[in-house]
């Protein structure tokens, strides 16, 4: 089995684990997602057309004006007006009709007073002032686009993970075929360090495989002949022949990628931070803007109120902070992928975690040591990491640590033999070790303890048992204090634990941790309805780590990938935490709940300055040009108070 090949090999989401519809069978590529990036795209690059068009045609404007040369005509036009006619012909124009498209959707948000401005301005004549609203309406979105751009696909990262080519056993030798191209009953060869392309069951050949993105299982799991294997797993390191079970596009890993699809497709739309505060701050300002205009009769009071009434503060002031909230967090090693992720974290009720490599390190540590009568814990130990040194099976690293903190001195192996399924066999000094499984020694009369939660192995020391050693994923440190402070210091009122690994062993980790919600032996799908019914009920913040875990981050209002384990499951999240760490998540918390406080304060404070503005206005003391320039001190005020948000601040951390 080849491995999964170079961007520059698979164009795009091309090949066999593109065409996965939601009924199992090949379907026509979806674009949507594609089509939704691209439409991201196009609308960045044209509201920085816009307001770059904008700025240069008020700087053209001002220089005509004031300079030599401006007061000459053209059409009866004063030159200098001609430079405003282009920045609303070419800014305005498309910004009003991109506000006309939302109103018919019914989406009303802070940038809709904006555009009734533009055109209100364009009709009265007051050229200059449109156009600065322009500037406002298109440099608001631009900042927010320049702090975060996503600029590539979960579902092509998943794609690309998975091998286009297979290496299919033959009479006399091994043909490379197309992953499309298998078929069930085909006996496939997996060379090391490749990733399996199909379910399937293990003919030839005996390894290990690391199945811990896919299934939540925290340690490589050993394969002999019989042995099931589920694509996307990642070889060891010996070949192994495998006879497909199911076609690709009916795989474990294909399901996963119909699950993200799907997620993806009905992912809830968020409502920001600006669209709630200018759902009710536009229809105030229209209100007294017409009601001057009819009290008055002066349509220049209309316009005076709806200029200074320009939301300037939902539009320049709430991108500012979270432009700067965006710089602290990647400053403190956490990437920020969606910025609508710093306005709704500080208010997730519900956190959900996942087991492996989030709330544990992902590696399995000896945790209890059960000796026979009249054994000696350190000289079972001593022995057992002796001959371990030399092993390569995951667990050997865990009895040599142990060994290492107890400061235990390792003895010379005169003969080691480490046959696959056999277990490890070997000459300490003057004595026979063997260490193996309890399968091995079922019939051998040995005094066992009962089987518990985690993995175990046994030791016999000349022939007689000695003891049995039994391993857990290592919890991560301060887990525990991270998890009873979430309700007093954020306000969460639910902490669940959600894994595919073993009842036995989450409700262990869940005890440790002070868990009481806890789900189980789940798949990706059904991990998906969880956080969905969920998120229901309350706002939900997911972390986890692996590929099974991409698809519920999407479910979730937030969705955080634990270090960078996996491109997939940094793709799917909303914000990435470099540094796999508690600490890390906290900050986050704590950076997205303060940048909300300033982002309000900001947004609040400089409606309210506009409100005392708007009244003035209506009265007749604030011409519409007098009310632009008010309008642009008070956004300096409120864009300096914004700009906090990107400064350290203390007890980032309160755990």
């Amino acid at each position: 089995m080849a491995q999964a090949p170079s961007t520059a090999e698979t164009p795009g989401v091309e090949g066999q684990y593109s065409n996965i519809g939601t009924s199992g069978a090949p379907q026509p590529r979806d674009s949507s997602r594609e089509n939704s990036s691209e439409s991201s795209d196009g609308q960045f690059r044209r509201d920085l057309l816009i307001a770059a068009v904008a700025v240069v045609g008020i700087a053209v404007h001002l220089l005509l004006r004031f300079g030599v040369g401006g007061r000459a005509l053209v059409q009866n036009v004063p030159l200098y007006n001609v430079p405003l006619f282009v920045v609303l012909l070419f800014g305005g124009l498309p910004l009003v009709l991109h506000l006309i498209q939302k109103s018919l959707a019914r989406e009303f948000g802070s940038d809709l007073l904006a555009g009734i401005s533009i055109v209100a301005s364009a009709l009265m004549g007051q050229y200059l002032v449109g156009s600065i609203v322009v500037l406002m309406l298109s440099g608001g979105t631009v900042l927010e686009g320049f702090a975060t751009r996503r600029a590539s696909s979960v579902l092509e990262a998943l794609s690309k993970r998975m091998p286009q080519t297979a290496h299919r056993k033959k009479e006399g030798g091994i043909d490379d075929i197309k992953a499309a191209e298998i078929a069930i009953g085909d006996v496939l060869v997996v060379f090391p360090h490749e990733i399996c392309p199909v379910d399937g069951v293990v003919v030839e050949g005996q390894g290990r495989m690391n199945e811990a993105y896919l299934t939540g299982e925290p340690f490589e799991t050993s394969k002999t002949e019989g042995a099931e294997v589920i694509s996307g797993a990642v070889n060891g390191e010996t070949a192994m022949a495998v006879r497909a079970t199911r076609l690709p596009i009916d795989s474990r890993y294909a399901r996963i990628m119909r699950v993200m699809q799907e997620t993806q497709a009905h992912r809830p739309k968020l409502r920001r931070l600006g669209d709630m505060l200018g759902a009710w701050y536009t229809p105030l300002a229209v209100a007294i803007a017409l009601c001057s205009w009819i009290g008055s009769g002066e349509s220049q009071r209309f316009l005076a109120v709806l200029v200074i009434a320009t939301p300037c503060p939902l539009l320049l002031a709430i991108p500012v902070a979270i432009i700067g909230a965006i710089s602290l967090s990647a400053r403190r090693s956490i990437i920020i992928k969606n910025q609508a992720v710093l306005e709704q974290v500080g208010t997730c009720t519900t956190l959900i975690f996942d087991k492996t490599g989030t709330l544990t390190y992902g590696r399995p540590a000896l945790t209890e040591i059960l000796c026979a009568a009249g054994v000696d814990e350190s000289d079972v130990l001593r022995a057992a990491a002796s001959i371990e040194r030399y092993s390569r099976h995951p667990l050997a690293r865990a009895i040599l640590d142990a060994a290492s903190r107890k400061n235990l001195p390792l003895d010379p192996v005169l003969k080691m033999s480490e046959a696959q399924g056999e277990g490890l066999r070997g000459v300490v000094g003057e004595r026979q070790v063997w260490i193996t499984g309890r399968k091995k020694v079922a019939g051998m009369g040995a005094q066992l303890p009962e089987i518990a939660s985690g993995l175990e192995c046994v030791i016999f020391l000349d022939g007689q048992y000695a003891a049995t050693f039994r391993f857990h994923d290592v919890p991560r440190a301060g887990g525990r204090s991270f998890v009873e402070h979430l309700k007093p210091r954020h306000r969460v009122s639910r902490v669940l634990l959600v894994s595919g690994d073993r009842d036995s062993e989450v409700r262990y980790l869940a005890g440790l941790m002070g868990i009481s919600e806890i789900h189980s032996s789940k798949s990706p799908e059904e991990k998906v309805e969880i956080v969905r019914r969920e998120t229901s009920l309350a706002k939900t913040l997911f972390v986890g780590d692996g590929i099974n875990d991409a698809p519920a981050m999407q479910a979730a209002t937030v969705g955080v990938a634990f270090g960078m384990t996996s491109d997939i499951t940094a793709e799917a999240a909303d914000a990435v935490v470099l540094d796999a760490s508690l600490d890390k998540v906290d900050e986050l918390m704590h950076i997205g709940r303060r940048m909300r406080s300033i982002a309000l304060l900001s947004a609040v404070g400089g409606m309210g300055l506009s409100v005392i503005g708007m009244v003035a206005a209506s009265l007749g003391y604030l011409p519409p040009i007098s009310g632009a320039i008010a309008q642009e001190v008070i956004d300096l005020v409120v864009v300096l108070n914004a700009v906090r948000a990107a400064l350290p601040f203390d007890r980032m951390t309160d755990f």
